[in-house]
């Protein structure tokens, strides 16, 4: 049997009992104190992690009663300039005297030094590869800060947990005593971001690269090709960039600053160039690759899977990628490079007659196996250049190596029950998972918190280690430079905790206490979620003053799962982006906190319970009074509907919790305005109405029972 759990200073008894296996003739007396001392690791465990905000958690923490003291006097040591860790301490220097507005004497690094309040030690600089060493150690004492890792990248995975510890009580900032050991559980923690449906500006990938590197990630998955844009110039194809990205591309210093950029962060960069289909912006530039003959292809605008496809059959199509290829490569040292592969549905493959014949002549019996023709080819070519495939998880057929790396993204929502991981790990795959990892879908947080890579999967240990771990998806049909950062974070942080740290670390009211704390830090790396929701508002109320529509923020949340832009004809590429629904996030504050409250209230009354419950009420009735006072306009008169509607059913309901009684009129009016207040706003939905209607059904049971006792 193998047990996990974390090591505490109660528990180091019961951590020597297990090491010299004690466990194999046992007492029930013994069995009770094990059981017992193992209950009060996991509670300490539960202790710490409400104490402090770390995220992802630490694999080991003990906790001391010892404080480092955040002061005029704080240093940093490094052993050499050389590697990643003496650019990162002087950027963490900066972060540090900016968190706690300490003016802090040294704004450099020492090399060596001994007196210094942090000591960093690292044996190696490493190479980015898949296999890098993250570990580290470190001791907090009451005079210094050690930091040992085995290379530079664990090293600076270190500093962002030293940063993360700084507390503050009245006096000052300190880091509390711990001793945390430390190191990740999957060796892939990705991020996504697609460019080619909304193009990103490098700053804007920087930032995110920052926070990526806050929370421990060290995949930058970067989807540069699509129907909508082909993103990089191409000094061989110069077409691509001058007809099929409406001037917005990366030029190669661009993309060679921002993968050295990611290089310093200890993260990799993965291009993906998506083929066969998802190829409407290269087959603009060179329709003659495509498999419609004497077709105009143009830039899509608007969202879906659609029909133009590179034709498999034509050998200049291969000459092409390869020469495309040799360019793209010369550029991304990883050594992965993903081809996409995914949503072919094969349409213009079944109108050529040529393509009929040919697959005819070469014994493939479907379109899937014509792709995987197609990857097979792929696969060779970037072979030649030393680069492994790494693609979508319709890549994975008999013919294909187990080299590559499938990129496991179809589950439930595509027809796979179980998704495709466990396939292709039997099948002796490595795999990336990012099913039920899509942030563009925006589901709660506790959704994709709760879903693990392995999960309880029937996998061998050797299966397991075939999973690598995860990706987080940003697809950007529905996201500008201007909402980005709010569809990604701070949801993404609880994700990079589920790739990082153990799997026992799983209790979704904690991880939402810290995530508070960990999205705040995230606006100090440059991350602009919160900002941005101000912005869209003052863009609707055409004032300055927002409070009644943010009010709102707080309780509605984006329609889920694609229904917004259903079939992806409502909005086109460049619709605007600037609305309520934009000012939305998958996770309202409020609408979590009153649907907490009432769930609570309805198991356990009482007047404390019930009075916060009013205050909600309140808030959203006086809401509405402060909307009328806003001067209207064609945007903000969208609004007034619901919001009257919602002013009225706060009424109502404030009655019914003060006094339990409405007449039969008004509760037949208070359940028309439910049943309204269900119907989407906007492209949004109220995340309060289901706990609104248990109010409602809980008043009309209190109200039977008090007949019933009466008569």
């Amino acid at each position: 049997m193998i047990w996990e759990w974390q090591i505490t200073q109660q528990s180091k008894h019961l951590k020597d009992i297990i090491s010299k296996n004690y466990f194999m003739i046992i007492s029930s007396k013994n069995i009770f104190i094990v059981l017992w001392l193992i209950c009060i690791s996991l509670k300490a465990q539960d202790n710490l992690r409400n104490e402090l905000n770390l995220m992802p958690w630490p694999q080991e923490l003990t906790k001391t009663n010892t404080k480092l003291v955040v002061d005029a006097n704080f240093t940093i040591s490094v052993q050499k300039k050389e590697g990643r860790v003496y650019n990162y301490a002087t950027n963490i220097i900066r972060r540090i005297t900016n968190k706690t507005g300490v003016f802090i004497n040294e704004g450099f690094p020492r090399l060596n030094a001994k007196n210094t309040t942090i000591k960093v030690e690292f044996d190696k600089v490493e190479e980015l590869g898949i296999h890098v060493d993250e570990s580290y150690v470190l001791e907090v004492k009451e005079q210094e800060l050690l930091i040992k890792a085995k290379t530079d990248v664990g090293a600076i995975r270190a500093l962002e947990t030293m940063v993360q510890l700084i507390a503050f009580d009245e006096e000052k900032f300190f880091i509390p005593g711990v001793l945390i050991k430390d190191t990740p559980r999957f060796v892939w923690r990705g991020l996504m971001i697609d460019v080619a449906r909304h193009f990103q500006p490098v700053h804007v990938i920087k930032r995110n690269l920052r926070a990526m590197a806050a929370l421990k990630m060290n995949v930058f998955h970067w989807h540069l090709s699509d129907d909508q844009g082909y993103r990089i110039e191409s000094k061989i194809f110069p077409k691509l960039h001058k007809e099929a990205s409406d001037n917005l591309y990366y030029t190669h210093s661009q993309i060679k600053d921002v993968i050295n950029y990611a290089n310093s962060l200890g993260i990799r960069v993965i291009p993906e160039i998506d083929v066969p289909g998802h190829a409407t912006a290269i087959l603009t530039a060179y329709p003659e690759l495509g498999s419609k003959k004497n077709e105009k292809y143009e830039l899509e605008r608007y969202s879906g899977v659609f029909d133009p496809t590179l034709d498999p059959t034509n050998t200049e199509v291969y000459v092409f990628l390869d020469k495309l290829f040799s360019e793209v490569i010369t550029l991304f040292p990883d050594e992965y490079f993903h081809i996409g592969g995914d949503e072919n549905e094969g349409k213009h493959w079944n109108e050529n007659k040529e393509i009929s014949k040919f697959k005819k002549e070469h014994n493939l019996k479907s379109n899937h196996e014509l792709q995987t023709y197609f990857n097979i080819k792929l696969q060779k070519i970037l072979s030649k250049y030393n680069k492994k495939l790494m693609g979508w998880d319709e890549i994975m057929t008999k013919d294909m190596l187990k080299t590559a790396i499938i990129h496991s993204w179809r589950g439930a929502n595509e027809g796979f029950e179980k998704g495709t991981l466990v396939k292709a790990v039997k099948k002796g795959y490595n795999v990336v998972l990012s099913n039920d990892y899509y942030i563009d879908r925006l589901q709660s947080v506790n959704y994709h918190y709760m879903i693990d890579p392995v999960g309880n999967k029937k996998l061998t240990k050797k299966e397991e280690q075939r999973v690598l771990g995860g990706e987080v998806t940003m697809w950007s049909e529905l996201v500008t430079p201007l909402t980005i950062d709010s569809r990604i974070w701070p949801r993404t942080a609880a994700i990079a905790e589920r790739f990082w740290s153990s799997k026992k670390v799983n209790n979704i009211a904690n991880m939402r206490k810290r995530l508070v704390v960990v999205n705040d830090n995230l606006e100090l790396v440059g991350i602009t979620n919160k900002g941005s929701v101000e912005v869209i508002l003052r863009n609707i109320t055409k004032t300055n003053t927002i409070e009644p529509l943010k009010v709102l923020t707080g309780i509605y949340e984006p329609l889920k799962v694609y229904t917004r832009n259903k079939e992806g004809t409502e909005y086109k590429t460049f619709s605007p982006f600037i609305l309520f629904a934009d000012a939305c996030t998958a996770d309202a504050a409020d609408a979590y906190t009153f649907n907490t409250l009432v769930s609570d209230f309805i198991k356990t009354p009482n007047e404390a319970k019930k009075s916060e419950i009013i205050k909600y009420f309140i808030k959203w009735e006086k809401g509405y009074t402060d909307f009328l006072k806003l001067p209207n306009n064609p945007i903000l008169k969208k609004y007034k509907k619901h919001y009257k509607s919602l002013h009225k059913t706060a009424l109502f309901c404030i009655e019914i919790l003060q006094s339990s009684e409405l007449s039969e009129k008004d509760r037949k009016e208070l359940k028309e305005q439910i049943e309204f207040l269900k119907t989407p706003l906007e492209d949004t939905e109220l995340m309060v109405i289901k706990s609104i209607e248990k109010l409602y059904n809980y008043s009309l049971l209190t109200l039977h029972k008090s007949i019933n006792n009466e008569e």
